[in-house]
């Protein structure tokens, strides 16, 4: 892949830098990511990583653009409202950079089709706000040996890890089993400052561009804390659990379930 006289002058402030250049740029434009839901954390995610030209950007999300949404969910605006996120982000996206193929997947993931949709790309970014989305997306990727970048919002916190399957700890390493029904409110019910969810999302977004450069270190065995009310950052060393249930030396889940079950959401009626 050579780059085009217009690519060079879109990305020039990334071609200057010493350990991209055209070859990392190269490398970004033939990366393919994919979104797990267009939200807080997938918007600021997904405008970051278009602008910095990822060639292919998958996002899944289910749900349609509330007015509540735009308080934090950057990616969409007033004139999307009702609109499915899926949509609304691709035209934002597309209308940033037009280099950008970004495939709208208007869908709920279940244990029947995650693994056909995380098998293209070269890594995953999660930005679920429900507990059973993250242990299925989890799961999915350990299984599947797939990179993982996860991130979690609350009020005025947030926290991100980086998953190497095989290498480094899981999700389930920290939090082996979905908590119980009602222990954990959803930001719904307890709230999220909007700056919060544009500083998780953007370290996310940091965290993809790293792994697909093959530059810095990466969040991998590292739990990253901010706490917005004290400007605060912190690192908390996350190693590998041997009696993890998924990545552990001997696992007990072998196989994708869904986890509704666990988390008191009702699953509809497969016809």
């Amino acid at each position: 892949m050579s780059l085009k006289e217009d690519q060079i002058e879109r990305y020039s402030r990334q071609i200057i830098l010493p350990r991209v250049g055209g070859k990392g740029q190269e490398k970004l434009l033939g990366g393919k990511v994919l979104i797990i839901g267009a939200g807080g954390l997938g918007s600021p995610c997904a405008l970051y990583l278009a602008s910095a030209g990822i060639g292919t950007i998958g996002i899944v999300d289910s749900d349609k653009v509330e007015l509540n949404n735009l308080q934090r969910q950057i990616v969409h605006d007033t004139n999307t409202v009702g609109v499915a996120k899926v949509e609304s982000a691709k035209q934002r996206l597309n209308a940033i950079n037009p280099d950008v193929k970004v495939k709208a997947l208007n869908m709920r993931l279940t244990s029947k089709n995650i693994t056909d949709v995380i098998k293209e790309y070269d890594i995953v970014v999660d930005g679920s706000d429900n507990f059973p989305t993250r242990y299925l997306v989890n799961d999915a990727c350990v299984l599947e040996k797939k990179p993982l970048s996860h991130g979690g919002i609350f009020r005025f916190d947030g926290q991100a890890i980086t998953i190497l399957p095989g290498k480094s700890a899981c999700y389930r390493c920290l939090f082996p089993e979905p908590p119980p029904p009602g222990f954990v409110p959803s930001c719904q019910e307890a709230g999220i400052l909007g700056a919060v969810a544009g500083a998780i999302g953007v370290i996310q977004a940091n965290e993809v561009l790293k792994y697909i450069l093959n530059i810095g270190d990466l969040l991998a065995g590292k739990l990253l804390v901010f706490n917005a009310l004290d400007s605060s950052f912190r690192q908390v060393k996350v190693p590998k659990d041997p009696k993890c249930p998924i990545c552990g030396e001997k696992p007990t889940v072998t196989k994708l379930i869904d986890y509704e079950q666990f988390c008191s959401i009702k699953k509809k009626k497969e016809e």
